[in-house]
């Protein structure tokens, strides 16, 4: 099936009120512009360089979300443009975002990545760090940045009972954190789900997903 196909296909099982970024780190443009074609306008890049590269290169109209981890030293190359930073997992990466967006007069959006899986290699917060952030007079003071949202990754498992655990910890404290509203904190993205438990993690209250391989195929 070709690129379009695949998204059509994969729009087909999302609800309207979810929002489908197209991870195409590693992808071509061309395979980028196929997608485009056909109407999608958010892609995910893992990789700061390789996603200005693609901004460079690529219609206007596109939004550009991080979804790597991102390195405090690299978030200039990003600022002028990235409409969401996904994988937000400290107060110093906040204030480096928001010292960047400053200097492009920018309100960057970010979402607080939250340590939900059985596994060492993945980032994110726990709930106490999370609460400690968002009720921080360091963060209060953050001008330049909205958190909009959280997000999170399962432990890459088949066992669907962990996953769907660790998904609704996740939407739990998601309504736990949504108010107050402040200028910088408007929690209306939950952020969880990819290629293979996406369906999972929409039902789990899930409102953006995250999709490469079933849009572009394997690598």
């Amino acid at each position: 099936m070709s690129i379009a196909a695949n998204l059509h296909q994969i729009q087909t099982t999302i609800p309207e009120n979810v929002t489908l970024v197209a991870v195409s780190k590693t992808k071509p443009v061309s395979d980028l512009m196929q997608a485009y074609q056909a109407g999608q306008r958010i892609f995910g890049e893992n990789k700061i360089q390789e996603m200005t590269k693609k901004w460079e290169q690529m219609p206007k109209d596109i939004q550009w979300h991080m979804i790597g981890h991102v390195q405090t030293n690299k978030v200039k190359y990003m600022a002028e443009y990235v409409s969401l930073i996904h994988g937000v997992d400290s107060l110093k990466l906040l204030q480096e975002i928001n010292k960047q967006a400053t200097k492009h007069n920018r309100i960057i959006d970010c979402l607080l990545q939250i340590y939900i899986a059985e596994e060492e290699s993945k980032f994110g917060l726990d709930e106490s760090e999370l609460n400690e952030i968002l009720n921080s007079t360091e963060y209060k003071s953050l001008q330049n940045i909205r958190v909009v949202g959280l997000m999170g990754m399962a432990t890459f498992t088949e066992n669907k009972t962990q996953i769907r655990k660790e998904f609704q910890y996740l939407k739990s404290l998601f309504d736990k954190y949504k108010q107050p509203s402040t200028n910088n904190r408007q929690l209306t993205i939950l952020s969880m789900g990819m290629s293979g438990d996406y369906q999972l993690a929409i039902e789990c209250g899930s409102t953006m997903v995250r999709i490469g391989s079933s849009i572009f195929g394997g690598r």
